[in-house]
């Protein structure tokens, strides 16, 4: 055996910047009262220790911002940290890089018109943006820089996985070829600034961890895109997104498509599920943009409307239906109508655990937030159940230093605490404090649509 569950098997390099006001731009965890640079009043930090921490990759990038007089968007500062870092490094390859960034695949070529203009765009505004001394490159490298983020780039979660705040390029990692079923995940570990002593830090950093035993010679993969779609649908996003098609045995053997597309135990007709799953795909795009708009109340009216409508026509793991359940969870916890909410948010896991890999990360937060939402709802032995298996799940996929994981581990003895007897007021107000935490509703709209949440292949 190569590696075993939980194992780090990789850190590979990278390079990341910020996005929002109210992240950390060093180690990329979400707060209020941030600090932000004096200079170019656009990065934010914790404190002079994140700031201190940060300062040689935002460097150049404060000068540029200050003489192009505002920040431009997150691909353009992405590209100007790779190429200053590269020009620092004089483009040599590190014994911790397997590959050179130039090295990656670009697709530029394979790039519809649309996109292709919007990269131009990009490229005209980094020329302007670039301050550099004289170190200049043509429009054609920076064209293919361009292209690898739009390839290749991550999107980064704050500290507890509930916002994407940051974006990123690791070109090792795009060594690791995609499977629907992976063995491996790649999770942002936001490292440690807070001790008191600076030999006990440590930085932000991506991490290639194992997902179960891995034999020798197996090849490491990743999953690029959601598992939760149909085999033909993951097809579509990995051909339109990262150019190849998927032979990977999930998808070769539509393996879950049956459960993710059935009706229900009530047998009805093709026609009426052909008919509800129409009416679900439309109202769900609806209630997308209901919460673009931050319109709570027509979220939750669209959700119940499609949930009856659902009713005996499509299976509990119809991803449909599936759908409908997160959102109804979520709004519900959003107006602290807890009882209810656990009721979807129990179905969703239920469906969860049907469909998704044992040790994928996104089963994980799911159970951690159903489990939240049951101890607010006072079902505390069915919210502790959640809670330890979703501590199982993320001690594999994101490891014990990880901040969601150091949550969890407090939680389960709380709960415990909480069904043996009398619970101490402090003890109390520290879970609750901690489950606030976890439950706390994103504020910031969805990233842009183009981003995705793991890296692309090396053709």
């Amino acid at each position: 055996m190569w590696g075993k569950g939980g194992q780090t098997i990789w850190v590979p390099y990278g390079f990341v910047c910020g996005l929002a006001s109210q992240v950390c731009h060093s180690c990329f965890r979400r707060q209020a009262n941030l600090h932000r640079c004096a200079q170019c009043r656009f990065a934010h930090y914790c404190n002079r220790t994140c700031q201190t921490a940060g300062w040689d990759e935002h460097k150049q990038e404060c000068a540029a911002i200050r003489k192009l007089g505002a920040a431009p968007n997150e691909n353009v500062r992405l590209a100007g940290r790779l190429l200053w870092r590269r020009n620092r490094d004089q483009g040599l390859a590190s014994d911790s890089q397997l590959l050179a960034v130039d090295q990656l695949q670009d697709h530029l070529r394979d790039l519809p018109g649309d996109q292709l203009q919007a990269l131009q765009a990009d490229v005209q505004t980094f020329l302007r943006f670039w301050s550099c001394g004289s170190k200049q490159h043509p429009a054609d490298f920076i064209s293919h820089v361009f292209s690898l983020i739009k390839s290749n780039g991550l999107t980064l979660p704050d500290q507890r996985g509930l916002q994407m705040v940051g974006l990123g390029l690791f070109p090792n990692l795009s060594l690791v070829n995609h499977d629907c079923w992976p063995n491996c995940t790649a999770t942002l570990n936001h490292g440690n600034q807070s001790a008191v002593s600076s030999t006990l830090h440590s930085p932000l950093r991506m991490e290639l961890r194992a997902l179960g035993r891995i034999c020798q010679g197996e090849e490491l993969t990743i999953s690029y895109v959601d598992a939760l779609n149909l085999s033909a649908d993951r097809q579509k996003q990995l051909k339109e997104r990262f150019h190849f098609d998927c032979s990977c045995d999930h998808c070769s053997r539509h393996v879950g498509d049956d459960l993710m597309a059935a009706a229900a135990e009530a047998k009805p007709s093709a026609d009426a599920v052909k008919e509800v799953s129409a009416f679900s795909k439309e109202t769900l795009e609806k209630v997308e943009e209901a919460r673009r708009d931050g319109d709570h109340s027509r979220v939750l009216k669209l959700c119940q409307e499609c949930l009856e409508k659902q009713q005996d026509v499509l299976a509990d793991t119809h991803l449909y239906k599936l759908k409908v359940l997160s959102v109804l969870a979520e709004v519900l916890t959003y107006h602290r109508k807890f009882s209810e909410a656990a009721g979807y948010a129990r179905k969703m896991v239920e469906g969860y655990m049907k469909l998704y890999h044992p040790n994928n990360a996104q089963l994980g937060l799911a159970l951690m937030r159903s489990g939240v939402t049951h101890w607010h709802a006072g079902q505390v032995e069915v919210g502790h159940k959640m809670i330890c298996e979703a501590y199982r799940i993320m001690m594999v996929t994101h490891g014990p230093n990880h901040s969601i994981t150091r949550d969890l581990e407090v939680l389960p003895a709380a709960f415990r605490s909480v069904l043996q007897g009398p619970f101490l007021f402090q003890q109390k107000f520290r879970l609750k404090f901690r489950l606030n935490l976890i439950t706390e509703p994103a504020e910031a709209p969805p990233p842009p649509s183009h981003w995705t949440t793991h890296s692309s292949v090396l053709d």
